[in-house]
């Protein structure tokens, strides 16, 4: 028979992280509107933008175009972004599994991994595709601090400076895509370079006059779509992290409510046990006392 102290611990217990789960799941939910209607208003934008300049630099010389190169692959940067913080189900080890995935289908190259996010870092961080005296940061936890373009350009800045100094021959994002609160899609997207296959498929290519000119397109406009292309992936990945603490906060709610009522039965039946054995001894008792 369980103990009655103990059982009425358990109660206690549970109801206090049902507390803090239903709170986590209210901040959240908070969080998660304003965080879908940016990444929402993004989204347009950002795939417009990207389509435009894809188009436009097909007729870009590509010895001119630093951000599109044709040669061999032999150095990979991967960049999965997480979140600095746990308690949101599946939502990290996704991204962490995704990377392995793609770690383990790339042959022959040099791979480094450039984790964004404290979840990505702590699993990176020890191997030997952490990054290791370069001029890259060794992560991007403070991103997510204050998430606003002018943060992620200079972030961003420095992947292009490593990309066009030729240390790496590729760039790839692995993120998750925000679809809605319940689902969140493990994503993998290449940064650099423009891939010129792209280009020459587009179904809506252009012939384009520039104006002022190539230099323009090439050192304004190609910068400033792949920051936009990745502040929009931490859009995503920001939505997606609260999306996915308010469902399993949820989840871990109605859990903990469903564990709180099994320990009241519990607790009843067995007071009612130890007040029926009390009333047995007394009746008990009793008799010895009349026999």
């Amino acid at each position: 028979m369980p103990n009655l102290k103990e059982v009425r611990n358990r109660i206690v217990s549970v109801g206090s992280t049902m507390q803090i789960t239903s709170a986590m799941k209210m901040v959240s939910a908070a969080k998660l509107k304003r965080a879908q209607d940016a990444v929402v208003q993004m989204r347009p934008y950002a795939n417009k933008l990207k389509e435009i300049l894809e188009n436009v630099s097909s007729s870009v010389d590509a010895s001119e175009n630093k951000f599109t190169r044709n040669a061999a692959v032999k150095s990979v940067l991967i960049i999965p972004i997480s979140s600095n913080r746990g308690l949101a189900g599946a939502f990290n080890s996704s991204i962490i599994k995704k990377t392995w995935t793609i770690i383990n289908e790339l042959k022959d190259v040099s791979i480094t991994v450039m984790p964004v996010g404290k979840k990505a870092y702590d699993a990176f961080h020890r191997t030997q595709y952490n990054i290791h005296g370069n001029d890259l940061p060794d992560h991007g936890n403070d991103l997510f601090n204050k998430l606003t373009f002018e943060n992620v350009t200079p972030f961003v800045d420095i992947i292009m400076n490593v990309y066009t100094s030729k240390q790496f021959d590729k760039v790839i994002i692995v993120y998750n895509q925000f679809k809605n609160a319940a689902v969140q899609i493990p994503t993998e997207e290449q940064l650099l370079p423009i891939e010129a296959s792209k280009i020459e498929t587009t179904k809506s290519r252009t012939d384009y006059d520039f104006e002022p000119g190539t230099e323009y397109i090439i050192n304004e406009l190609i910068p400033r779509s792949i920051r936009t292309q990745f502040y929009k992936a931490l859009l995503d990945s920001f939505a997606s992290e609260h999306g996915a603490r308010m469902t399993a906060m949820h989840k871990a709610t109605d859990n903990a409510a469903a564990m709180q009522k099994e320990l009241k039965i519990t607790y009843n039946k067995a007071r009612q046990a130890s007040i029926t054995k009390e009333i047995l001894e007394i009746v008990a008792g009793a008799e010895a006392l009349n026999g």
